[in-house]
């Protein structure tokens, strides 16, 4: 979301290295359905002008395409870009074309009795809450323009698309050991790390004014003198015990970190050679020790902009790994199922999309308004 300046950033980026660490990329119904559906043109029907389109009779109002493209135009509106006539049309044809896949997606669920439950959304809810105080939920929600209905409303939608693809897709992959070892022998040299790696965690304060510090509480030093007082305060709660990613998810002001507990990612050693003394404090760990308060320097003008705490999560030494090693074999088995799981989803996709009757009547409209 927010970032802050690359002139707080340390001077060494946060890098993986591919079996690492495996994640499940994120998904949504508009990323994965983003391919353009082929209107249907012909004259005119009657239909009210609120209904933008159909999608086996079921109306897609005006009303949820100006709240929804109102959402992605929201950031270029705010940096005072006002898009051209033209450039309008084509993202409200995008965004309409977005809803379309998630009615037909939703439409499937709902046939195959797939829908979210009203405890199944209570849940979800209650597990999105439990970071904040209700006066902090609430204050994020009238930030985003969102009521609770529309967070529950979305809440069911992606539920409901959760459990179709676990039902229709990922309940039929399997990747054997034998497709392990025939990965891992095709692509060996991935495994070899030509140099150390320090997995990494961090929390920064700085007094470096930015939008959003990026964490729970919103919580932002605004002097030098309140940074230091926040990084020691910190530093004592985790002394006494507390948990490093806990503190760093609700203090820690580098946003790109702070959502995931502080996690940095793999470090290369030719990389933390940038900052000296960050390299020192963390070579004498071990895994799972913190360093003391450090300043983070401007890697310009090396003068101090803020503070961090390091955690040192693993040491990857370099050298060839084998095939029997658990964290290999682990990002294997992910990386081939979501390979295999992007490739039957498209399929899947395309299918529905076959089977749908879609009538689009915004494209029909800008299309008789703007062909001469």
């Amino acid at each position: 979301m927010h970032t802050v300046s690359k002139e707080i950033i340390p001077s060494f980026p946060a890098r993986s290295f591919n079996w690492a660490m495996s994640s499940a990329m994120p998904y949504s119904a508009a990323l994965m359905l983003a391919v353009a559906l082929v209107p249907v043109t012909g004259c005119n029907r009657g239909h009210s002008a609120d209904v933008l389109a159909t999608v086996n009779g079921h109306a897609i109002m005006k009303p949820d395409l100006d709240k929804a493209y109102a959402a992605q135009l929201g950031e270029a509106q705010q940096q005072q870009q006002q898009p051209t006539h033209e450039q309008a049309d084509s993202l409200r044809l995008n965004v309409l074309r977005e809803l379309i896949d998630e009615e037909i997606v939703q439409q499937r669920a709902a046939k195959m009795n797939l829908t979210a439950s009203n405890e199944e959304v209570d849940a979800k809810l209650a597990e999105m809450k439990a970071p904040y105080t209700e006066e902090q939920f609430d204050q994020r929600l009238k930030a985003s323009n969102h009521t609770l209905d529309d967070v529950k409303h979305d809440l069911r939608r992606s539920l409901t698309m959760e459990k179709l693809l676990n039902k229709e897709i990922n309940s039929k992959i399997t990747v054997t050991d034998a497709d392990v070892t025939n990965y891992f022998t095709q692509h060996k040299a991935e495994f070899n790390l030509i140099e150390t790696q320090y997995h990494l965690a961090q929390i920064q304060v700085t007094s470096v004014p930015s939008p959003q510090p990026g964490n729970l509480q919103g919580s932002k030093a605004t002097s030098e003198d309140e940074a230091k007082k926040k990084i020691q305060a910190l530093k004592n709660r985790l002394d006494s015990g507390e948990d490093f990613g806990s503190i760093a998810m609700n203090f820690s002001e580098r946003a790109e970190t702070a959502p995931n507990g502080g996690d940095m990612g793999f470090v290369a050693e030719s990389q933390m050679h940038a900052d000296p003394m960050v390299f020192a404090a963390i070579t004498k760990l071990k895994a799972g020790g913190i360093t003391d308060i450090l300043p983070l320097l401007d890697a310009q003008s090396k003068k101090t902009m803020g503070y961090s705490i390091y955690k040192l999560i693993s040491r990857e030494p370099a050298g060839q790994r084998d095939v029997n090693d658990p964290r290999v074999q682990q990002a294997i088995r992910q990386q081939l199922r979501d390979g295999r799981s992007q490739l039957l989803k498209n399929a899947y996709f395309e299918m529905l999309r076959d089977q749908a009757k879609v009538e689009n009547f915004l494209a029909e409209q800008i299309f008789k308004n703007d062909a001469h």
